[in-house]
């Protein structure tokens, strides 16, 4: 069993008036078997509270704690954390010209296991992880990102996740593009790896449509930097029904 702890977290960035808390002491716990879902409108700190966990160089974490299993996750470099089992799925993947997407699967692999994936087996699971996705063989051998449409930039995610084996899979919008097609596959391959009571996921999403392939155990409205109130899936319904006004309201 793995716990990610998050303890009233402050963020910052730069800005060109100075620095701009973005995240204003959020507290969440996240505990294998778990999945929770975290909704709120564009620009209330989502995709910080994100890439701030992951280990972003753009954040700064003014206070607050994140630990998982009781490590200290800040203390980390990000290959440690990913080391420690942390995933992030990236918004707005970015391209790698000139390393393929085999090289970089096993690349980083070898780097998180501390030995490389035997050859003769590892072909074959990534054929198979890749055809789970929805993605072609050949598939392995295009550059990373490079040319990918939004479908294929959140397959290829989905198989990162299903290769390197993490504890935690944090999803920063896995939603975002996709049409009914990809989105039905990336949700397949969520709730595949949701369904080992070893591993845990942090979905955040705008939108319910992915909700109703991928049920959460907890959903958080976050709201200009904070969570503004946790439920179950009821709660995610009440957001289709009526949106954030009530929350936004509240926060200013």
């Amino acid at each position: 069993m793995s716990t990610l702890e998050i303890k009233d977290l402050h963020v910052s960035v730069e800005t060109e008036d100075g620095p701009k808390e973005i995240l204003k002491g959020v507290t969440l716990t996240i505990t294998s078997g778990e999945v929770h879902a975290i909704m709120g409108p564009n620009g209330s700190g989502k995709s910080t509270l994100a890439y701030s966990i992951a280990g972003h160089p753009k954040y700064d974490i003014t206070s607050g704690s994140v630990t998982l299993d009781g490590e200290d996750v800040l203390a980390m470099s990000v290959d440690e954390r990913a080391r420690a089992g942390m995933f992030l799925a990236m918004q707005y993947p970015v391209e790698v010209p000139g390393v393929s997407v085999a090289n970089f699967l096993r690349t980083a692999k070898t780097a998180i296991d501390g030995e490389a994936p035997k050859l003769r087996t590892w072909v074959k699971d990534v054929n198979g992880t890749l055809e789970r996705a929805g993605l072609d063989p050949t598939f392995s051998q295009r550059n990373v990102n490079e040319g990918f449409s939004g479908g294929e930039k959140k397959r290829h995610e989905i198989a990162q996740l299903e290769l390197l084996d993490p504890k935690v899979a944090i999803l920063d919008e896995t939603d975002s593009g996709l049409d009914i097609d990809a989105l039905k596959v990336v949700s397949d391959g969520v709730n595949r790896f949701a369904e080992d009571d070893d591993k845990a996921v942090l979905l955040i999403t705008h939108y319910t449509r992915i909700l109703r392939y991928i049920t959460p155990d907890h959903v958080h409205v976050f709201v200009a930097g904070r969570i503004a109130e946790s439920g179950g899936p009821a709660l995610a319904d009440e957001l289709e029904a009526n949106g954030y006004e009530k929350y936004v309201g509240a926060a200013v």
